[in-house]
């Protein structure tokens, strides 16, 4: 499987790019979110998905782990291919998709193309459960464009063990005293010394 292509953007499209790596040219179906953060790059990195069909193999590319995360748990739904995982991604944000999908919000997907009543029933059924265990798990599916101070420092807590509720109230004990706080060493040392 090919993991990542690091490359030239040779041609950029809502819907596909060509990335040219060392003179290699690969087109890579990517959503309207992964085009929003590359439309005004020359080059980058795209994390890749290769589907392997009879008549194809097509390769689907992601800016970040946590869109192309949470493209693999769509298409492992039955009845979601890969590009109505593509056209979910490009209708909605990856974060409003897991929030839909946690708060059983069923005409939010069904206002995706493509999505009927049936399809956004068994996307949470199925979904819901595997969501929950990498937010209780603290794998951050969830995908926020910029990630914040607190969330690192989150991230990084849990990383050394802490339970995430103890991590959680830590930092916002160091960040209630110090609101301007901007050094992610600094909240972690003092969350830690606060625990």
């Amino acid at each position: 499987m090919i993991a990542y292509l690091n490359g030239k953007l040779a041609y950029k499209s809502p819907a596909l790019v060509h990335i040219d790596v060392h003179g290699i040219g690969y087109e890579v179906q990517i959503s309207l979110n992964t085009y929003s953060r590359i439309q005004e790059l020359d080059s980058c990195k795209l994390l890749t998905y290769l589907q392997i069909k009879e008549d194809a193999h097509t390769l689907y590319g992601f800016f970040e782990e946590a869109e192309r995360s949470l493209f693999l748990l769509l298409i492992s739904v039955s009845g979601v291919g890969a590009s109505t995982a593509r056209m979910m991604l490009s209708s909605l944000q990856p974060e409003d998709i897991q929030r839909a999908i946690m708060m059983e919000n069923e005409k939010m997907l069904e206002g995706v193309k493509g999505i009927g009543a049936k399809t956004a029933k068994r996307i949470i059924l199925e979904l819901k459960d595997k969501i929950k265990k990498h937010k209780d798990a603290g794998t951050h599916l969830s995908v926020t464009v910029n990630n914040t101070i607190h969330e690192d420092a989150l991230n990084a807590l849990v990383t050394l063990g802490i339970a995430r509720s103890m991590a959680e109230t830590a930092i916002q004990k160091v960040l209630k005293n110090e609101p301007l706080l901007q050094n992610l060493e600094e909240l972690i040392k003092k969350a830690l010394k606060s625990l």
